[in-house]
Parts: C-alpha cells; structure tokens; sequence
C-alpha cells in the first residue's frame, strides 16, 4: 500500500479541518458554561454523515474517505489520541483526596457503580432485543458492556461542572472527585475483564490467564511501579533537560504500559490510565508539568479522537428512539439512586447527597471510548452506540444545572434569614448565663433529639474558656455538633445577662448557634451576619425591645445587611 503526495495532503487537511471546527465548537460550549467534550463531539457530527455527508456528499467523501491509506493513518492518529487522553485521566487522579475521603467515597463509588450495572446488566440479559441485541450472540458479554457503560462517570465533566458551580475546592467537591476517581478505576478494571472475555487482541491468551496478567499488572504497578517512579522523576528532571526529559518519559511509559494490556488482550487504553495514576501520584511531578501534559492532549489529540466519533456513523439515520430513551432511563436511574443512597449511608444530608447523585451522573469521553472499542469488535450495533453517545452528552449536559437546584437549595436553608424560626424563640426575664443556655439547648433538644445535657453542658464549659459576649447587648454561644444543618434559638431578655461582653454591657441577645462539624466557612458566615445586625447601638436597642416573636423575625430580617 503506497502512501502518495495526494494522499499526504488530504490528511494534513482534513486533520487542520477537525482541529477547526473541534475548537470553533469547544469554545461555543465553553461560553454557554459546557464541557467542550461536547462541542467536539458535535463538530463530528457536523463533519460527518450526519451533516457535511448529508448536504455535501462530494466534500466529505474527498475529506474523510479519500483512500484506504489515509484512512488507516487517521485510524492510527485517533488511536493514539485516545491512548493519550486516558494517560491523562490517569495522572488527573489524586490518592491523596481518595484516602482522605475515606468510607464516604467508598460508599459512593460501590454504589454508584452497582446500581446502574445492575439495571444495565438485567436489562441487556432479560431483554437484549430492546437494545439491540438480536443476534443473541456474545449474550453474557453483551449485558457486562451495558452494565459498565452505564456505571463509569466522566471525571474530566465532573470536575469541570465542579469549578463553574463553585463546589471545586470544597468538601463536598473532594468527595465528589473521590468517588469519580474510584468509579473510573473499578470501571476500567471491570471492562478491562470484559475486553479479556472477547479475546480481541492480536496476541491471543486464554481468559484465565488475561485475567492473572490484568491483576498482576495493576498490583505491580500501584506497588512497585509507583515507587520507581516517584524515585526516577525528580532523577529526570535534575539530569535531564525541562521540559523535555520528563515529557519523553511520561510518554515512553505511557506507551509501554498501553503496549503491553493492548498484548495480554486488554485494549491500550487500560495501560495508559492506570500508569498515568502511578504518574501522577508523584509528589515530584510538577504541577507545570501536569499542566503542559493536560494542555498538549487535551487541545490536539482529545479533539481528533471526539471528532473521529461524528465521522465515523450516521447519527439520523442511526437514532433509535426507543433505544435511547432505555439507555437515559437506565443512566439517570442507576446513578442517581445509587449514588444519593451512597451518599446517605454516608451521613450526607438529602440535598447534600442529591447534589452528588447529579454530578456523578456525568458521562462523556469514557462511556465514548468504551462504546467506540465495542464498535470497532462488533459487540454492539450503531443505534447503540449512538444511543450512548447521545446518553454520555444528555447527562453531561443536564448535570451542572440539577445539581445547581439544590445548591441553591441549601443556601437558602443555611440563610440567616431562614434560620429563623419561630419555635426557636424564646421571651424572659433570665438574667444567668448557665439558665439561658440551658433553655436555649431545651428547645433545640425538641427540634434536633439531641440530649440538652450535652449542648448545655458544652456550651458552658466553652463559656468559662472563650466568653461568647460581643457588644450592643449581644452574645453568640456557639458549637459544632454532629448535626445536619444549622440551628439558631434566640433568648431575648430584658434584664440581660453577663456573657463578658467587650464593652461590659449585659447581654439581652443571646443567639446559640449550633452547626455540623467540619462546616468552618458555613459556621463563621452565619457569626458574621449575627454580628452585622448589632453593629448599630440603635439597632440593637430596638432589637432587643421586641416583645413579641414575628416583630422580631421581621427586625431580624429587615436589617438584614447584604
């Protein structure tokens, strides 16, 4: 097979015309807040037959299907890009958060992955017609493809839909990333097995001893690998030229790794990932480093192998409707009743553990490439797989926007404003410290089935050490507690009560404030909005002149200062 100057020249174009449209599309999605997966994957839909095929048959056959030769090239390069994009995934996986998070992302991930492969499994296995499936062949294989597409979130989407809603660096962020990151591996694992099942490598094995070689691999590579690695980069980057010499050996192992699962009879792929984990689990690796690998794939190689996708299938002629309503169903089901249990049985609180549903949902370049691999080996049909690709957009899509729902949600509750509640109210003449916190505590026992003997008990021994008086008659007893959410009761006093206020006035206002553990920024943000409606003498006089409780909410709330 000869590789002619023509031939050249149509894949240096149509690969400039990939990039093009790729990043026109990336950075449409970009301004409307969008993973830019998407807007490449739509530019392939655009290039493709769906499109450019449909209305210009003539252009898309010379750009895309001019010969055999360009064609294998083109093959090989998406190939490639591929291997790279999951030798990034891998690196963007942090240890670190995984173990710090501990049983929660552990509860998340078992359950997040369980649920949606049990519905996908039991449905490919009860029903395989309904999705495709009519030859019966490759049964068993089939619903462990289903069951796994379902199961693995898209890190990179979730991390994205993360830092445009703010939630990056928070903890519930962490927890999120955690879970994401335990989900993509026990996801790639599990598919790794299914590829073994197939026998679809060049170099045939038996399953038995694919399956030895998988786990024998990742145990050598977590426990060993990870360590010679962690040793030789900071080697590298004394002896050798930067950045050059640690980017050669990224890649080098990166293409190793992939060289050998891609020979045991796992696809390339599954290398790549799970040596970019031993990467980048290194304290040496430069965050520069990280950067430039992150930059250099996910703006040259991510784009061809997204792009690839559109060219490859017609995605009308293809579309199935009842096909991708099954996969959405199933999807959205799976993962969010799975993953919001997860979460409870993690002592989140329900919006807590719905926001976690919603963001695990995401799914995008792993359900593609694993639906691509299955394509390429025949093990699904092209109405599926355009219905996974449809399933894979649909949640990334929907995802930031149903976990903004009960962001916004728990912002509401954890408002000031809404902190205050009639019940938690509370009008006399007490003028001793230890009697109003432990009324205070009596009526937040009623509402929390707290013991009021722990509350006031540590209220006070938290009194005698750091005095909760402010000034302008006001007093904030505060605590964390293991609680869901916060809770404020309010004792107005009209003889008021020595809290050892800084400018020796009695305190009439004495607010206790009681917030979850671990909740720091939430429990100063309420403290400051306490201590903003007293900042004004005037104000906290007539104040603590109410006498009765809805003119004190409504004082509260309209010297509200925001």
């Amino acid at each position: 097979m000869t590789f002619t100057s023509n031939d050249i020249t149509i894949l240096l174009l149509s690969m400039a015309v990939m990039l093009f449209v790729a990043r026109g599309m990336g950075e449409l999605m970009r301004l409307i807040k969008q993973p830019l997966v998407i807007g490449e994957i739509l530019a392939g839909i655009i290039l493709g037959p769906t499109l450019l095929g449909f209305v210009f048959p003539d252009l898309f056959n010379g750009l895309f299907n001019k010969s055999q030769s360009s064609e294998i090239i083109l093959q090989g390069i998406t190939t490639i890009s591929v291997v790279m994009l999951l030798l990034v995934s891998g690196i963007e996986v942090d240890l670190g958060i995984v173990i710090k998070q501990g049983k929660k992302a552990l509860w998340i991930s078992i359950m997040g992955i369980l649920f949606p492969f049990t519905l996908g499994f039991l449905m490919a296995w009860s029903f395989p017609q309904y999705l495709g499936n009519t030859s019966g062949e490759l049964h068993l294989v089939f619903a462990l493809f289903v069951g796994t597409a379902l199961s693995i979130t898209a890190l990179p989407v979730v991390a994205r839909t993360l830092m445009d809603l703010n939630l990056f660096k928070t903890e519930i962020g962490y927890l999120i990333i955690a879970s994401a990151m335990v989900n993509d591996l026990i996801g790639w694992i599990i598919f790794s097995l299914i590829l073994g099942m197939m026998g679809s490598a060049s170099h045939s094995l038996e399953f038995g001893s694919t399956l030895t070689l998988i786990f024998a691999f990742i145990f050598i590579i977590f426990f060993v690998g990870r360590r010679l690695i962690n040793y030789a980069i900071p080697f590298i980057q004394k002896r050798f030229s930067y950045p050059g010499g640690i980017l050669n050996f990224v890649l080098i192992l990166g293409f190793l790794s992939a060289a050998f699962t891609e020979y045991i009879g796992v696809h390339a792929i599954f290398g790549a990932f799970i040596i970019g984990i031993a990467i980048g689990d290194s304290v040496h690796l430069r965050e520069n480093t990280r950067e430039i690998i992150q930059q250099f794939v996910t703006n040259i190689f991510a784009p061809l192998f997204f792009v690839s996708i559109g060219l490859r299938i017609n995605f009308v002629s293809n579309f199935d409707l009842g096909i991708v309503l099954i996969f959405l169903v199933l999807a959205f089901a799976g993962k969010i009743i799975g993953c919001g249990l997860g979460a409870y049985f993690g002592k989140m609180k329900t919006e807590e553990s719905l926001i976690i549903a919603f963001g695990m949902n995401s799914r995008g370049a792993m359900e593609i490439v694993l639906a691509t691999l299955a394509l390429q080996v025949n093990l699904i049909n092209e109405k599926v797989f355009v219905a996974i690709v449809i399933m894979a957009l649909v949640t990334s899509i929907s995802s930031a926007p149903l976990m903004d729902i009960f962001v916004r949600r728990i912002a509401r509750k954890t408002q000031f404003r809404n902190l205050l509640r009639p019940e938690l109210i509370l009008f006399g003449e007490l003028s001793n410290r230890e009697q109003i916190i432990a009324a205070l505590s009596q009526i937040i026992e009623r509402k929390l089935s707290l013991s009021m003997d722990s509350i006031s008990s540590k209220m006070i021994e938290r009194e005698q050490s750091f005095p909760s008086g402010i000034a302008n008659y006001l007093a904030i007893p505060h605590i964390h507690m293991k609680v869901r959410e916060p809770v404020l009761a309010i004792y107005i006093s009209s003889k008021g009560a020595d809290f050892m206020a800084t400018d020796g006035l009695p305190s009439k206002a004495i607010f206790l404030l009681v917030t979850p553990e671990n909740e720091n920024e939430l429990h100063l943000k309420i403290l400051a909005e306490i201590v903003r409606k007293f900042q004004d003498l005037n104000n906290a006089e007539t104040i603590t002149r109410a006498k009765e409780t809805i003119e004190l909410i409504n004082m509260l709330r309209e010297s509200n200062a925001y």
